[in-house]
């Protein structure tokens, strides 16, 4: 079954404070070389059938009212075949 994945991620311009406190915890724990720290949200969706440019236009949609905030999140939409 296809699985379209949509990616959500903070804009640069917005703070992240989860990932300062991510980066600030790794070095803590012994991890070194990490000099920024951007967390975000991945939704997997299993889809029915074909994905056609039509489904990738209403996944685009879902993302851009219901999966992310445009306002303070970007977003990619892509088709990851599977294993």
């Amino acid at each position: 079954m296809p699985r379209v994945v949509v990616d959500v991620m903070p804009k640069p311009e917005i703070l992240d404070p989860q990932g300062k406190a991510v980066l600030g915890a790794l070095p803590r724990l012994g991890f070194s070389g990490v000099t920024d720290v951007r967390q975000g949200k991945r939704f997997e969706l299993e889809i029915a059938g074909e994905v056609t440019e039509e489904v990738l236009a209403e996944v685009h949609q879902m993302a851009e009212t219901l999966l992310s905030n445009p306002v303070i999140e970007n977003f990619t939409v892509h088709v990851e075949q599977p294993a």
